[in-house]
């Protein structure tokens, strides 16, 4: 039987060049617009129910923007340890000791 050439690989080294940059946007996306988009909906709701326009509403939009804020910083944090991991790593093998005999 013949393989399928065509299959995307599990293996990092086998990735495209684009996909993690993909895969960070995607998240830093979700970030942002999950939380602020359904404090916009929960926050209309509440100031309807509780006749408290616009109050109940700023004040969830602004605790959204502050979730969205430490979830981007949370991500930064973690791609800035992984570059800094590479960089490492790259400088441990630049600097290696060639074996003498």
């Amino acid at each position: 039987m013949a393989e399928n050439n065509n299959k995307p690989s599990k293996n990092n080294s086998e990735q495209a060049w684009w996909q993690p940059a993909m895969v960070m946007f995607a998240r830093m996306s979700a970030w942002i617009a999950i939380p602020v988009i359904s404090a916009l909906f929960v926050g209309r709701w509440l100031d309807k129910r509780y006749n408290t326009e616009p109050i109940l509403f700023l004040v969830i939009v602004g605790f959204a923007f502050l979730i969205s804020i430490f979830g981007l910083v949370k991500i930064v944090k973690e791609e800035y340890g992984k570059i800094e991991k590479n960089n490492q790593n790259i400088k441990n093998l630049k600097f290696k000791a060639p074996n003498s005999k």
